[in-house]
């Protein structure tokens, strides 16, 4: 409680002004913090389904050159897929949630082909190839989701600590600055009404005399 406050009216409505604006500022806070932990969730859920695909996608795609070898051999394999030339890109953009700007990862694959001769290979090179751009796709939009956790999980433990900051302190500390104000207030007036009394009752006796 703040005892050097001036006990006057303008000072009751300022301290009141000041309530509301903590207050109003309280709710908005914690419909972010609501709204942020609801995405953030989401997200997490999200990101698990995404990371069994990128482990599924990676065991299929080592499986698959795997099968390669098996079939074509060790050399021929070590041979074909160098030729491969695959121009990989990452476009970033960004989205806002509640102010908190949240990566988008989208991956384009650029190629021309045919990269080797169909003869003495097989349909299973294809495959390999089709596999890998597959998880390559997947990790980007894993990325996407691990970074936008990061940065929601760092807003929730702000919000969490203005809105925490406002309840705890800011807002109690105003409603017994208010309040102890006010009831300054309240005594000052009745004192000077009982000396006014007396003051009137003294005027009254010397008048008799």
């Amino acid at each position: 409680m703040s005892r050097t406050i001036a006990p006057t009216r303008s000072n009751v409505l300022k301290l009141k002004d000041d309530l509301a604006f903590a207050n109003l500022g309280y709710e908005l806070l914690d419909q972010k913090r609501s709204i942020l932990v609801v995405e953030l969730l989401t997200l997490v859920d999200q990101a698990v389904d995404y990371q069994e695909r990128v482990d599924q996608a990676l065991l299929k795609a080592s499986e698959s050159i795997q099968h390669s070898v098996m079939q074509m051999g060790r050399l021929k394999v070590a041979n074909v897929f160098p030729s491969v030339t695959i121009t990989s890109s990452i476009e970033l953009t960004t989205r806002k949630v509640m102010g908190v700007r949240l990566p988008k990862v989208q991956t384009h694959f650029v190629e021309g082909g045919p990269y080797f001769s169909p003869e003495g290979t097989t349909l299973q090179v294809e495959d390999t190839l089709e596999a890998y751009r597959e998880a390559l796709e997947l990790m980007g939009h894993l990325s996407e989701l691990k970074i936008s956790i990061m940065r929601l999980a760092r807003e929730v433990k702000k919000s969490i600590r203005k809105v925490n900051a406002l309840e705890k302190i800011v807002i109690p500390r105003l409603k017994e600055d208010l309040a102890y104000t006010s009831n300054r207030i309240e005594e000052i007036e009745r004192e000077g009404f009982i000396l006014l009394k007396q003051i009137k009752k003294r005027l009254e006796q010397n008048s008799r005399v």
